[in-house]
């Protein structure tokens, strides 16, 4: 059940996240000269009407204090003025970014509970922070706030369905290729004193292609199968794209230098299409190194 509200936020988080920027902004206004705090409060009343799921509506001043006490549905929820926010990474992301942010789900201080919340920073018109407003929704009702069509459960397991097929089918393809391979591998030790020596070229190159396709399936798998991908950061897709590439861009270099011998012994005419193909890697090698300083530079920012 966990796990499934889980996937289920991920699956809706852009829709979520916009839908209550919307209401924030809508309802409490930001960049003023003067921003006062009642302006405020009477804000948030508002959004606790129309989005009656929330269990914790509060605010924090620019060092992370709660200014009043939290306004929740649940009595027992318990948030005084005064109680210090500033070691939370909603309220460091928020101001780092200057924009609302929405957090993975996490246990609830206040009731232990899985919440997610949505942060919005509130600058004067000097471009200062003022104060932060928070709400914590249970993450068990989050997709309430979106009203998704009756339809969406049917889509969202006949895609799941969809990759599960294509990771099925990849996987075949991966090890009848490694089975192949190996099986070169065999006929060359059988056959050591008269191997070719194209054959064991040959047999790398599937070997490598197989162990490409794997990763691929791996992640196509995780991420749309499982659905353990939707986190924030996306090293893991960075890194399968990375040993992809690099797993393609070694078996043309092994089919460049094979053709190398081959032209060179048997048509020396016919070269300069090793040439171009060894061209076409070097290529490829530029194409991922700037590709690898890239997701490099967007992790850091991450």
């Amino acid at each position: 059940m966990l796990s499934r509200e889980i996937v289920q936020f991920s699956e809706m988080r852009h829709e979520i996240r916009a839908y209550l920027c919307f209401l924030l902004q809508k309802n409490i206004a930001n960049n003023l000269p003067h921003i006062e705090l009642n302006k405020i409060i009477e804000g948030l009343h508002k959004v606790s009407s129309e989005v009656k799921i929330f269990e914790l509506l509060y605010v924090l001043d620019s060092s992370g204090n709660l200014v009043f006490d939290a306004i929740s549905p649940d009595s027992s929820i318990d948030y005084k003025k005064g109680q210090n926010h500033n070691d939370r990474s909603y309220f460091h992301r928020s101001i780092k970014e200057k924009q609302s942010i929405l957090t993975d789900p996490y246990p609830s201080s206040a009731s232990g509970n899985l919440v997610v919340t949505i942060s919005y920073p509130l600058y004067n018109n000097k471009g200062e922070l003022v104060y932060v407003v928070c709400m914590d929704i249970p993450l068990d009702k989050t997709a309430l706030l979106v009203k998704p069509m009756p339809l969406f459960g049917f889509f969202v397991g006949f895609r799941k369905f969809i990759y599960f097929v294509v990771s099925v089918a990849l996987f075949f393809v991966s090890l009848l290729l490694l089975v192949r391979g190996s099986f070169s591998i065999l006929d060359s030790v059988d056959n050591f004193m008269f191997f070719d020596i194209q054959d064991v070229f040959e047999a790398t190159i599937l070997i490598t292609l197989s162990l490409a396709i794997f990763d691929l399936v791996r992640a196509i798998f995780e991420e749309e199968v499982l659905g353990r991908q939707k986190s924030q950061d996306s090293k893991m897709v960075h890194k399968t794209m990375i040993r992809f590439l690099g797993s393609i861009v070694i078996a043309l270099a092994i089919e460049a230098l094979m053709l190398v011998f081959k032209f060179t012994i048997i048509e020396p005419e016919k070269l300069i299409y090793a040439v171009y193909l060894i061209g076409g890697v070097t290529l490829l090698l530029v194409g991922l190194s700037l590709y690898m300083r890239f997701a490099t530079n967007l992790k850091r920012d991450d």
